[in-house]
């Protein structure tokens, strides 16, 4: 760690100033690692970091986790790319398709842990380890490296952010995962946590849950929904986390139309992963889309298509994936109650 944190503080070179760009509609280990980046540079070098992002931040917990932090984040404008400014890349890489990076445009630095990609090379610090479940982890050694003890607020997201991205150390965790969580749990304002974890959600949410579940087909393991419309483009992901809860899920695929595009959210609980495979095999041409073993994402533009038919259509190509008996019919994950109050599992009469 050492070698990579002079290797790291020398890719900023003798910069003032550094831009600090994490993937698209940022999520809490991309919004951690980004400010602990900047806290690094600061400390070390002086250098002044505009952590800066492209999309939205709609999951209420993100909201609730910017609003604590007090916003360090700034919405991208086309001057900042253009001010010559080292750049930074957090929890995405050059060419991954969910950044703003421009092509060609030279990177600084590239702090990542999904899979590798060529464009990478080219960053005078390549940090890229699959192996590790959150950027926020390979981050917390850099701090741990040059001897900087993280402050409640920035331990809070950055455990925050190693939390979400493992399930709570439950899904693709690693031993560094595991050391990072509880090096800064002690560390960590615990109300804070708390109130970000528990944020209130607008009524638009149990709209959408409703339409995910009433949606939801199940075939043999497999749990396909289409979301409808959202308002912010990770609620097709926060469905499919729930998604997967369900008894007997191993794969679970929710799309959802966001402005111009068609989001995918993919899971699964297969020991061999394949959650990246399966968006890819989606998305193939028409889109883009990367992720890890066990999850994974996905954008494909619309192109003045219906979005609940091209959801219909990516649903048909995942069950063939996924090698899905085309004889199996889908069951309804819940029935809807028919107009003379009955409900359709068991034909029971239900209150009003």
């Amino acid at each position: 760690m050492q070698e990579r944190l002079e290797m790291l503080l020398k890719a900023v070179g003798g910069a003032s100033r550094v831009l600090i760009l994490p993937h698209n509609d940022p999520d809490p280990d991309a919004i951690a690692s980004a400010l602990a980046l900047r806290h690094l540079l600061a400390e070390r070098l002086g250098v002044e970091g505009r952590i800066v992002y492209k999309g939205i931040i709609g999951r209420a917990e993100n909201k609730a986790l910017v609003r604590y932090l007090g916003y360090p984040l700034q919405r991208l404008t086309g001057a900042d790319l253009r001010q010559g400014m080292p750049i930074a890349l957090v929890d995405t890489q050059p060419g991954a398709g969910n950044n703003a990076l421009p092509p060609k445009l030279a990177v600084a630095i590239v702090i990542d842990h999904h899979p590798w990609r060529e464009a990478t090379a080219a960053a005078s610090l390549a940090d890229v380890r699959r192996n590790v479940g959150a950027t926020s982890t390979i981050l917390t050694e850099y701090l741990q490296a040059a001897g900087l003890e993280p402050a409640p607020p920035l331990a809070t997201a950055l455990f925050y952010g190693i939390k979400t991205d493992t399930m709570g150390l439950g899904r693709g965790a690693s031993p560094d995962d595991v050391a990072a969580y509880f090096y800064l749990q002690p560390r960590i304002d615990v109300e804070a946590l708390v109130k970000i974890e528990r944020a209130q959600v607008p009524a638009e949410y149990f709209e959408r849950l409703v339409a995910t579940l009433q949606a939801a087909r199940v075939y043999d393991g497999v749990v396909i929904s289409y979301v409808g419309p959202m308002s912010h483009p990770d609620l097709a992901a926060e469905m499919a986390d729930l998604l997967m809860r369900l008894e007997g899920a191993r794969w679970v695929l929710c799309m959802g139309a966001y402005k111009d595009e068609l989001i995918l959210a993919v899971r699964t609980r297969s020991r061999r992963g394949g959650a990246e495979q399966l968006a890819q095999e989606i998305a193939r041409d028409r889109g883009t889309a990367g992720g890890h073993g066990v999850m994974a994402g996905g954008q494909i533009p619309l192109d003045g298509h219906p979005p609940d038919g091209l959801a219909q259509q990516f649903a048909h190509r995942a069950l063939q994936y996924l090698q899905v008996a085309p004889g199996i019919t889908g069951k309804p994950l819940v029935y809807a109650r028919s107009k003379n109050r009955q409900d359709y599992a068991g034909n029971r009469q239900v209150p009003p």
